[in-house]
């Protein structure tokens, strides 16, 4: 298998968690950005992880995580200028882009991430939504229930040629997206899912954390 590079998001500041970021949470014996982290070292052909962060935990993350795989650079003002600082560390055709707070991610789906992205050259982890989505206006009155047959929450990791991330990212500087999927898609690269799981949570707020504790 080819070679990848992952860049793994670190930048934010935990602002709807609470007063600690939330990264640094531990859940069991290890925080959560270790957990995070841990996925995607027992991968052999992933050569280098390339952690964009926020200068408040800087220097606790060069404690933390001291592989020689990882390199922990500054991170932007939003998570997509924290991507491309990544985006310009990488030394690989092929990258993944991962949410640090996703520390349930499996082995399984970052496999088939990178199997797809191979195949694809764009991907992204998805799980089927399951519940009804209604349509609401700024009155809170309910305009229309929304097929849900066809819609997914996106997920990560996100898989790319590394060239095509790279160049959306340089395409759209001056844009605001919290999502690379959706800069391919703005540039008419096809993007293609990988079917997610449904325990692959993103921690935002404590009740999250308290789930990710149960689910270890």
């Amino acid at each position: 298998m080819k070679n990848f590079s992952v860049i793994i998001t670190a930048g934010g500041t935990s602002s709807r968690y609470g007063n600690k970021n939330k990264l640094l949470e531990k859940i069991k014996d290890k925080t959560v950005i270790e957990e995070t982290v841990n996925k995607f070292l027992s991968f052999n052909n992933v050569t280098e992880i390339i952690i964009p962060v926020n200068d408040s935990i800087s220097e606790e993350l060069k404690e933390l995580l001291k592989d020689k795989k990882i390199k922990i650079i500054a991170g932007g003002s939003t998570r997509q200028k924290s991507v491309y600082n990544g985006l310009k560390c990488v030394n690989n055709d092929y990258v993944l882009i991962h949410d640090g707070a996703r520390p349930l991610v499996t082995t399984d789906t970052i496999k088939e991430t990178m199997d797809m992205t191979l195949k694809y050259n764009a991907v992204s982890v998805m799980a089927k939504t399951t519940d009804t989505i209604k349509e609401v206006d700024e009155s809170g009155k309910i305009i229309r229930t929304i097929d849900r047959s066809k819609l997914y929450n996106t997920q990560t990791p996100q898989g790319f040629k590394t060239c095509l991330i790279k160049d959306a990212h340089e395409k759209l500087a001056d844009g605001n997206y919290t999502d690379d999927c959706s800069m391919l898609e703005a540039v008419n690269v096809p993007v293609y899912m990988v079917n997610g799981n449904y325990t692959n949570i993103k921690i935002t707020v404590k009740n999250d954390l308290d789930f990710a504790r149960l689910y270890i």
